[in-house]
């Protein structure tokens, strides 16, 4: 090639090129081959091409030209390619691939032609110094072939160009996240995102790419880059045993990720943490975490620093999922097999992400395996689970399956207790994925969901409730530096109460709740350079909310019908966000995003007296709205800036600020989120909540990143927190403005993470000092609480401790333990009786004045993997764990009795006793 190049230049010295005059050119042709187009050119004009074969093989073109010019039809047809071409005299073309044909060579060309001496300010074409590649002792000694990328441009103004691609596994296809970019000899280097993709900026010409990462094996890459193009990597895994790695992450993402406040969760790596009941939990490894609680053992709803439970946006590839809990917290809704990673932001949160206060869950579902057929299976005391991934078409085209059911009803129905024998509690859920890389540019993957509960706490009530949701993504790659996906997705959430006592009953009823939300979502990712990573796009969401219905069983039934009218409302957003890297020690994430919430008709709003309680004797109007009018809108800007500065190599300081609106609530007066709590859209009485947070943390890694040490501290201000008045019943209410409060709230604290990512012993510790507050101080006594003055919140937790640590003895044994401790969460206690009226009544101290005992238990689990031959069909996995090994009779709450004109405490609990379990896991 290199003798082509100096061939021409030595012909057109000496014959004077100078381009002929053109033919005009007349012709049609769809999907056709280059090389069927550059033949037909040959054969109908007097056109003459030179080239090598292979360099036109590939996609098939389309074309329709009218009396043009050869030069506009050779400029539309490689257009996309990497070809050039240069006219010689006697209507000869030569194409080249990547590189420019010069005639003549600039002035000074034998003193400044080093790749690294070009000056990257150009004033015109005479300065354009061409690519020429040297096989240099370096690069002749690797064994990858040479890869040319991109196409030079004889007009260029630069001397970079952007090189993007992604990285899978050779064996299933699956992307691989957190590998390392490295170009030698320049210092430049980046990693894949949790997608597999990667991009980076780098001098045009001549470079050796090195790329390694934890289990896979590394590989050297020798390219020139002509002009901006793509490398894709499919890499082998690496066969070394490496010690276990629980939470992992990029390398050194936890120092150079410029968001704080950001925790990443390996769902495949989780399995040896001992559970309750053996099942692989995401959510409760997330709650062993700095800033993730819950209110109690057992209990559904997740707290992020100081948030309620509705305050986390829980998302399953886009789609939300309002319940993310199997029987009332015990399970996670989500599927570990089928998961590939978790993102969680409690820090600054994302500008694309909106409508929720305290965190985004990011869950994603992992691609099926598009190569060969595979799966992964377990066997439990109460659970069982199976996931295939079915290739479609080779290499291109997945689906995967995996569904998840429990047979306590089985178990149930074989117990001789007949009030055992007639109860029911199960589960089950079931996800199926299908993706298709249907070329170079376009991908589209599609998910459905789908989970249903059922139980019953007395033989005449049945309780059920379900998730469903589906998600569509299309992913088009515009050109190097621009990507954009465009997202649909549905989410729906219900729950049913059936009470039916027998066919001679007269009180038999069916309750129904319903909330289904719509979203159509543009994302854009545009890379300006080294310095700017822009992301932006729009979003908008539609709402539906059916607050409740009470349907008689029966003809003869005396239940009254009761349907509280349909609400309905709409939500949208545009965002920007620019990752900025300042200098090598200083960067900044700007993000900005303007929400909009309408609520509209068709409603009756009803008009309460300005500064007054609102109440029947407070109403003073009720105003109608058709359908689709608009009742009330809110909205407003909403910030999302976070910095990093690098103290040293190895760490840095982040600073952040975010602010946030949540336009949905829920209704509940529950301690902990519950299966029958209802979602109440804002409107002309309720207003939406809105948070400020400030952050600060040192972040730093010792040893070569085997330890890792975080220390972050948070303030957070609430408005408009929703919360309900004594005594209040909030199911089925047409006015629940009267029976809810709106104020203000607070939390703040410290965050501490310490992890040991690799060798025998691994693991972390994790503490957090942490208080939540809430206030409400209206302007009458009924709409204060603790006379106006700050309180607890329910899961106001100030110490909040986990350790977990894993120990292994050798390739297939190891020892897991796990050990929580927390401070009671806040309780209001009776405290005397009065009389009023000849009635008894039971006096209260103030709201959450007091706590119930601390929380602490110890769980350990013994780990047996099975032989590491390669040829075999399926790799097995045993896990015996004993859960609350110490026998804690931890208090979930405490509640009082009254028996013979005394009262009386109690305390409940949920496992009193150590929990044995054993599962039995495999995956072929």
């Amino acid at each position: 090639m290199k003798a082509l190049v100096i061939l021409c230049i030595l012909l057109g010295s000496f014959f004077g090129f100078s381009q002929t005059q053109e033919n005009q050119i007349t012709m049609s042709f769809e999907n056709w081959s280059l090389k069927e187009v550059v033949s037909h050119i040959q054969k109908t004009t007097d056109y003459s091409f030179f080239y090598v074969n292979e360099w036109l093989s590939g996609d098939s073109v389309s074309g329709n030209f009218d009396s043009v010019s050869i030069n506009e039809v050779l400029g539309q047809l490689f257009k996309d390619t990497d070809i050039n071409y240069y006219m010689m005299e006697g209507q000869r073309i030569i194409l080249t691939r990547g590189n420019v044909i010069y005639d003549k060579l600039p002035e000074d060309f034998f003193v400044t032609s080093k790749i690294d001496s070009i000056v990257p300010e150009i004033e015109d074409d005479k300065d354009i110094l061409p690519i020429l590649h040297k096989e240099d002792d370096e690069l002749a000694q690797k064994t990858n072939q040479l890869v040319r990328i991109g196409k030079e441009s004889k007009g260029r103004l630069k001397q970079s160009a952007t090189l993007t691609g992604s990285a899978v596994n050779s064996i299933n296809g699956q992307p691989i996240p957190d590998l390392a970019i490295l170009v030698q000899g320049t210092g430049k280097g980046t990693t894949t995102n949790a997608q597999g993709y990667y991009t980076i900026d780098l001098p045009l010409g001549p470079h050796m790419i090195e790329v390694s990462g934890l289990g896979i094996q590394g590989e050297l890459q020798k390219i020139i880059l002509y002009g901006d193009g793509n490398l894709d990597f499919e890499l082998d895994e690496s066969f070394e045993m490496l010690d276990e790695v629980v939470v992992k992450g990029n390398r050194n993402d936890n120092i150079e990720r410029t968001i704080g406040g950001v925790l990443q969760i390996e769902v495949k790596e989780i399995k040896k943490i001992p559970l309750v009941l053996g099942e692989r939990d995401i959510f409760k490894v997330a709650t062993t975490l700095p800033g993730i609680s819950t209110a109690g053992e057992g209990a559904s709803g997740y707290n992020v620093r100081g948030g309620r439970a509705d305050q986390n946006l829980i998302l399953l590839d886009h789609a939300v999922l309002y319940n993310p809990s199997h029987f009332f917290g015990l399970f996670s809704a989500v599927n570990p097999f089928t998961s590939s990673n978790v993102d969680v932001y409690k820090g600054n949160i994302p500008a694309e992400f909106g409508g929720r206060l305290s965190s985004v869950f990011d869950i994603k579902t992992k691609d099926g395996n598009p190569k060969k057929f595979s799966g992964e299976a377990s066997i439990g005391p109460v659970t069982g689970n199976l996931t295939l991934e079915i290739p479609v078409v080779e290499e291109k085209a997945s689906f995967l399956i995996g569904g998840r059911a429990t047979y306590s009803k089985w178990i149930l129905r074989s117990l001789k207790e007949e009030d055992l024998r007639n109860n029911e509690a199960s589960f089950f859920d079931i996800i199926a994925k299908y993706n298709h890389k249907l070329d170079e540019k376009n991908s589209i993957s599609a998910m459905g969901y789908y989970s249903d509960d059922a139980f019953n706490i007395t033989r005449d009530s049945l309780y059920s409730y379900s998730n469903q949701s589906f998600s569509i993504e299309w992913s088009h790659k515009f050109n190097n530096k621009t990507k954009g996906e465009f997202i649909l997705a549905n989410s729906n959430y219900s729950f049913n109460i059936d009470f039916d006592v027998d066919a001679a009953s007269v009180n038999d009823f069916k309750l129904k709740y319903r909330i289904n939300e719509t979203l159509l979502k543009l994302k854009m990712k545009y890379l300006h350079n080294d310095s700017h990573n822009f992301d932006y796009g729009i979003s908008g969401k539609l709402y539906n909310v059916e607050p409740g219905s009470i349907e008689p069983l029966a003809s003869e039934t005396v239940v009254p019908s009761v349907f509280i009218p349909e609400e309905r409302g709409v939500e949208a957003a545009i965002f920007i966000s620019d990752d900025f890297k300042i200098n090598k020690k200083l960067s900044v994430n700007l993000g900005l995003r303007y929400s909009m919430f309408a609520a509209l008709g068709e409603s009756i709003q009803r008009i309460y007296e300005e500064g007054m309680p609102r109440n029947e004797t407070t109403l003073i109007n009720t105003e109608a709205f058709d359908k689709n009018e608009i009742i009330k809108t809110y909205g407003g800007p909403e910030a999302r800036i976070s910095t990093r500065y690098f103290i040293t190599p190895n760490t840095s300081i982040k600073a952040g600020y975010n602010s946030t609106y949540q336009y949905v609530h829920t209704l509940s007066n529950n301690t902990t989120a519950s299966p029958t709590d209802t979602w109440k859209l804002s409107d002309i009485n309720i207003k939406p909540q809105r948070a400020d947070q400030f952050t600060l943390g040192l972040h730093k890694n010792l040893n070569e990143n085997e330890y890792e040490l975080s220390l972050e501290g948070y303030y957070k201000k609430f408005d408009n927190i929703l919360d309900y008045k004594t005594g209040a019943d909030l199911l089925l209410d047409e006015a629940v403005e009267t029976r809810v409060l709106q104020g203000q709230g607070k939390s703040y604290g410290v965050e501490l993470l310490a992890k040991k990512n690799n060798g025998k012993l691994n693991g972390w510790l994790g503490y957090t000092y942490s208080r939540s507050q809430i206030k409400f101080d209206g302007a009458t006594e009924e709409e204060r609480v603790n006379n106006g003055a700050y309180l607890p919140s329910n899961f106001d937790k100030p110490h909040d401790l986990s350790l977990v640590a894993n120990y292994k003895f050798s390739k297939r044994f190891s020892l897991s333990t796990n050990f929580v401790y927390q401070t009671g969460r806040p309780v209001t206690y009776p405290v005397g009786n009065y009389l009023y009226e000849g009635k008894e009544y039971t006096f209260y101290t103030d709201r959450n004045k007091f706590r119930i005992p601390d929380y602490y238990r110890l769980d350990v689990s013994f780990n047996v993997e099975g032989n590491h031959k390669i040829k075999k069909f399926a790799h097995s996995f045993w896990n015996i764990s004993i859960y609350n090994v110490l026998g804690r009779n931890n208090p979930y709450s405490v509640f009082f009795v009254t028996e013979n004109g005394q009262i009386r405490a109690y305390k409940s609990s949920i496992f009193s006793i150590p929990i044995p379990t054993i599962t039995y896991n495999f995956k072929f």
